[in-house]
């Protein structure tokens, strides 16, 4: 009895100009390295001059190294004028959270982590507050306090960029992070960064957003999880969601019904990041999910 081929997975994510050939040429590639493909996701924006972005699964021999299909699949990439990047399946992505006094989607991120529903690894989270270090660091995990005063913000964003690079870390999440970056900050991690707004964006931008969906009567509310970009509250949106709501709930109810959008709506983008399932194309997002 022949041993049995172990495998690998890996992902491919490819953005480039749209053109015939593209889907022949990456699925060649494949089967002349024995890969198989078990998933594989397409959308063009236009078949004629438009954009194509592709999202492709597939298993290969663990004998084959990912660095030698990388270096064999530049040609294709160049071929087609891409963008893509191709990554083991089981590599788990390294995340900062960054966090103020609340807690609701640090926990969400938190619990999901812990129970294996989000494939990352959490080294460290920075917090400009100290008041969530023991939920922190009940769960294992490393607490970094670094206070952010008006006059030392420069000082205290350098900091915390140390942090993340000597951690090695590839995607901050914005866990209600009261804070605003500088751009030379968000520059350093580019459609790296995820952040959630407590409203579905563009309504309501800027402080007390539920009491002012109270005022205005609204019967949703929403939030949106998106990446961070120089312009605030404007980068590629990733995932929104939303609640009915009626006359009867108060600012206060609206902001509980609020915090569980929130959360829900942020713990979904960061699975699809993670799992390579976003695109950035201008100021939209492709989501293969």
């Amino acid at each position: 009895m022949s041993e049995a081929i172990h495998q690998e997975r890996a992902r491919l994510l490819i953005s480039c100009p749209d053109r015939p050939g593209i889907v022949r040429a990456v699925s060649t590639f494949l089967h002349q390295e024995e890969a198989n493909i078990v998933q594989s996701d397409q959308y063009s924006t236009d078949p004629k001059g438009g954009m194509f972005f592709m999202r492709v699964v597939f298993d290969f021999p663990s004998e084959q190294k990912i660095e030698a299909l990388r270096t064999a699949f530049e040609q294709v990439g160049v071929q087609f004028g891409m963008h893509w990047r191709m990554t083991l399946a089981a590599e788990k992505k390294r995340m900062a959270i960054f966090v103020s006094k609340e807690d609701h989607c640090l926990l969400e991120l938190l619990w999901r982590h812990k129970n294996g529903e989000l494939n990352v690894d959490i080294p460290v989270v920075v917090s400009n507050h100290e008041s969530l270090r023991s939920t922190v660091e009940s769960y294992g995990l490393s607490f970094y306090h670094i206070p952010v005063q008006k006059e030392r913000k420069r000082e205290a964003e350098q900091q915390a960029v140390e942090v993340l690079h000597a951690h090695n870390v590839d995607v901050v999440v914005l866990a209600r992070y009261m804070q605003i970056l500088s751009p030379e900050f968000v520059e350093s991690f580019p459609n790296q960064i995820i952040n959630i707004h407590h409203s579905f964006l563009p309504a309501f931008i800027g402080a007390n957003p539920y009491k002012k969906a109270f005022e205005r009567g609204v019967k949703l509310i929403g939030a949106t999880a998106h990446y961070v970009t120089d312009d605030l509250d404007e980068g590629p949106i990733i995932e929104q969601d939303v609640l009915r709501v009626n006359h009867r709930h108060s600012a206060e109810d609206l902001r509980v019904a609020g915090r569980n959008v929130e959360k829900i709506s942020l713990a979904r983008a960061v699975e699809w990041h993670v799992d390579d399932k976003v695109l950035v194309f201008g100021n939209k997002t492709v989501v293969f999910n």
